[in-house]
């Protein structure tokens, strides 16, 4: 009796998703997930089982054979996978490739755990969503569960942001579970991954540690998944498809039912929404703030307010280390005249280096309180910071992140395991001017890292500058506590149809067909609000937005194909992090 399967070809084209069917040769075996060769047009090429047992029919070409002996989905994963190419608007086959290791993957023996017993749960429930907030570090905290996992039988998998962060989980791990630990990242040689994703997929009880790129392997037998630093964005791929780890290992869990715990200093609104509980690990998220109020300084006083160079000179006088802490990405100008911060008129957000706003385009000119046309930068980039900071310490107390100085200059890449006894924030109106609608959460999240860094303890505090200091984010720092802040921005934002309580899909294209533009407004119009297209670059952007986008995405799949098949260039973001 002749077996049929459905392949998808390991093409990127949505014009493929739905397979085609093969006719698979006696003495051959698949099963959902597996990797082998078919004809298509006058080639041969990789594909993927995506069902088996469809109903004869004539002239069916042949598979040619089987690529490895382990199938990289199952039938749960694969509704996962194809949940995903319809979320991010991506081909199928872009996701599958996400889901397979760049060998081919070969089962291995020999190798068994040696058996675990069961530890205290840590009042997680097994299916439970959770969210934790504090500094860390995690490893400790989550590490009884991961072990009653293991005992049972079941895998963990634990999700950092970066390399480094992930490392250091990876070797806490180690200390508890030993050789059940896995490390992966596309940082590895494709034979470490391989081996890894082998392990991770064929053997229960495992603890795989990595990057975001695991998030979409199979796993064996689940139990808990834990990501630190969720809404860090280090979760999110930048290039299509723009998958957040977040919120395809929430859809796994929905689909696979295991434990998930979402771990980070601030948390982002999507994990709060969707948490069964939020539970802050301390009294306060990080130590003592104090507020310098930049409206009374004088103008020209330069980048650190004369309070903060005091409290600089009272902490290397006490034999103290300091972190000059900058955030260069948007730059708080004040009005030299009123000392009023630059906004823009209409949306509120900061210019953009000259005079136009970072987000909407809006003219700023001068200032809306006084009229004056005369403005200075509150922030600076790191080697200005460092300059001004050596000017009042002295060029030997002053270096670089990672140096043995007294004084410390950084910016975020620098935070993970760094301690000082005080921080500085020299420009903390620059991330709250950010052109994004996520602009306080995030903010809050950078900041509360930098002012994390001076730990707690007597004589440990964080100075922070600012021309804003009734803002909610100054009031958050202050009170160490996100939660409220964040339950708040999540419902304004929710209010204005933004996530978590609504949708977006920015579209960028160049390259255009002729009537690219009245095609989108007219395929998506009816089912999404279409605001633009405006300037991108070479090409042009659009933003969809609505509270359901399912619909639109669906169309939109359409109209992407078309555009690329005609050769545009076409970048779909859904859920951006930047606005």
């Amino acid at each position: 009796m002749t077996t049929v399967v459905r392949v998808v070809p390991d093409v990127p084209s949505f014009s493929v998703d739905d397979g085609f069917a093969y006719r698979l040769p006696e003495g051959l075996e698949v099963a959902v997930g597996s990797i082998i060769r078919v004809p298509l047009g006058g080639r041969r090429v990789r594909g993927w089982v995506v069902s088996i047992g469809e109903p004869e029919r004539p002239r069916l070409r042949e598979v040619l054979g089987v690529s490895g002996d382990l199938p990289v989905f199952d039938q749960r994963l694969l509704e996962v996978l194809r949940w995903a190419a319809a979320r991010y608007v991506a081909p199928l086959a872009a996701l599958l490739a996400k889901a397979t290791p760049p060998n081919l993957p070969y089962r291995s023996t020999g190798l068994e755990y040696a058996p675990l017993e069961p530890g205290p749960l840590n009042g997680l429930d097994g299916t439970a969503v959770v969210t934790l907030v504090g500094p860390g570090p995690w490893a400790p905290i989550v590490a009884p569960r991961v072990l009653r996992a293991a005992a049972a039988g079941r895998s963990s998998v634990l999700i950092a942001s970066t390399v480094d962060e992930a490392q250091a989980v990876g070797a806490a791990m180690r200390a508890v579970a030993g050789d059940r630990v896995v490390f992966a990242s596309s940082h590895l040689a494709a034979a470490d991954v391989t081996s890894a994703w082998v392990r991770a997929s064929t053997m229960a009880g495992t603890v795989l540690v990595g990057t975001r790129e695991v998030a979409l392997w199979p796993w064996a037998a689940p139990g808990l998944v834990v990501l630190v630093g969720e809404g860090r964005r280090g979760m999110k791929d930048k290039a299509t498809p723009t998958i957040h780890t977040r919120d395809a290992v929430l859809r796994r869990q929905a689909v696979e039912r295991f434990g998930v715990v979402m771990c980070d200093l601030v948390p982002s609104a999507e994990a709060i929404t969707r948490s069964s509980s939020v539970t802050p690990m301390g009294r306060r998220a990080w130590g003592h703030v104090e507020i310098v109020d930049r409206r009374d300084d004088p103008p020209g006083t330069g980048l650190l307010a004369p309070a903060t160079q005091a409290a600089m000179r009272a902490s290397l006088a006490a034999g103290r280390r300091v972190l000059m802490f900058t955030d260069r990405r948007v730059a708080a100008q004040r009005c030299v005249s009123c000392r009023s911060i630059r906004r823009c008129p209409r949306c509120g957000a900061g210019p953009s280096g000259g005079d136009d706003c970072a987000r909407c385009g809006t003219p700023v000119g001068a200032c809306s309180q006084c009229g004056g046309r005369r403005f200075e930068a509150l922030g600076s980039a790191a080697p200005r910071v460092m300059a001004e900071a050596a000017r009042i310490v002295g060029h030997d107390a002053v270096g670089e992140a990672g140096s043995t100085r007294r004084v410390v200059v950084g910016t975020e890449r620098d935070l993970p395991g760094l301690s000082v006894d005080l921080t500085v924030v020299v420009d903390a109106d620059g991330p709250l001017l950010a052109p994004n609608y996520r602009a306080g959460e995030d903010a809050l999240r950078v900041l509360g890292r930098a002012v994390a860094a001076a730990g707690t303890g007597r004589g440990r505090r964080a100075v922070v500058q600012t021309a804003d200091p009734g803002h909610p984010v100054i009031a958050a720092l202050v009170a160490g506590d996100p939660v409220d802040f964040v339950r708040s921005d999540a419902s304004r934002r929710s209010a204005a149809g933004f996530p978590p309580g609504g949708e977006i899909v920015v579209v960028e294209a160049s390259g255009l067909p002729s009537g690219a533009e009245r095609e989108l407004a007219e395929e998506i119009g009816r089912r999404a609000e279409v605001h633009g297209p405006a300037p991108s670059g070479d090409g042009l952007r659009w933003l969809l937005q609505g509270r359901d986008l399912v619909p639109a995405r669906t169309v939109l799949r359409g109209v992407v194909g078309r555009w690329r098949e005609g050769g545009a260039r076409v970048r779909v973001d859904a859920d951006p992090l930047e606005l």
